[in-house]
């Protein structure tokens, strides 16, 4: 423990968040939501990776788990309200 009474999360722990981010972001079905998603967890990630105190630490930490939860609930949504095409180039003219 900190001395300020916040536990710093571990390496492995960071390392689980980051790879539970990209694994949700490739269920998205719409390319530029999955893509916005995995930019902006690796941009997320790389702006704090020099953090050292470990309450800036932790904040980061429960503020990327709480993204990873909005993240999956979007990812159901979006799912069940997928366009029947994937693709302008899928749709026949009539």
């Amino acid at each position: 423990m900190a001395a300020s009474g916040v536990a710093s999360p571990t390496r492995t722990e960071v390392l689980q968040l980051y790879r539970s981010l990209l694994r949700v972001a490739r269920q998205f079905c719409d390319y530029n939501i999955r893509e916005y998603t995995k930019r902006r967890t690796i941009d997320a990630f790389r702006d704090n990776k020099n953090l050292t105190d470990p309450s800036q630490l932790f904040a980061a930490f429960s503020d990327g788990k709480a993204q990873l939860e909005v993240a999956k609930r979007q990812a159901v949504v979006y799912s069940l309200y997928a366009p029947n095409v994937k693709s302008i180039m899928d749709i026949k003219p009539s």
